[in-house]
């Protein structure tokens, strides 16, 4: 499969999930402009390389993480190149033991599966479920990467974007880490 970049949604919603399009209403209603590719499944970063050369951004790696008692949730956005470490990031933001939450929280409060997983799911966590948690090197882009809930299609987003508009119209706000790789 070609990539090409588009501007904007697609030019219909045939054979698109409801939570793609739900997605991109909210982006068009905060008149937020965006690129777009679409793609192939991608399950790893590795197949996201290729992405990452058609929009011309690092696509972030998000993770979806709780603590040992299954209370807290996090969504963590971090360089995709960059290793993550549990221990580093569990001191910054004083949980215990933190893991990868379980599919069925990440359904439940995201609304999106495994490798799919990004920022655009925050608009399903209407509860506040989830905190939302960037690595400093994230904001250095003037652009960011992520998927529309799906992973079949990746955006192309103006970091400030997504800070200034996104994430308050879902309620959502970063605590911003600084995340080495080291322990």
């Amino acid at each position: 499969m070609e990539l090409k970049l588009y501007e904007g949604r697609p030019q219909t919603n045939e054979g698109r999930q409801d939570k793609e399009i739900r997605v991109y209403d909210l982006l068009d209603e905060l008149e937020i402009s965006f690129q777009r590719t679409d793609h192939e499944v991608t399950n790893t970063m590795e197949a996201c390389n290729e992405i990452d050369k058609i929009l011309e951004v690092l696509i972030c790696k998000n993770l979806f993480l709780c603590n040992r008692q299954k209370t807290n949730f996090y969504l963590l956005m971090m360089p995709g190149d960059k290793p993550f470490k549990t221990k580093e990031l569990s001191a910054q933001i004083n949980s215990a033991r933190l893991s990868f939450g379980a599919e069925e929280d990440m359904v439940r409060y995201l609304n999106t599966h495994p490798g799919s997983v990004s920022v655009m799911g925050l608009m399903n966590d209407v509860e506040n479920k989830v905190q939302l948690l960037i690595d400093e090197d994230v904001l250095k882009g003037e652009y960011l990467g992520c998927h529309p809930c799906i992973n079949t299609s990746s955006l192309k987003l103006k970091t400030e974007d997504v800070l200034k508009k996104f994430l308050p119209a879902v309620h959502h706000e970063p605590v911003i880490v600084r995340l080495t790789g080291e322990v």
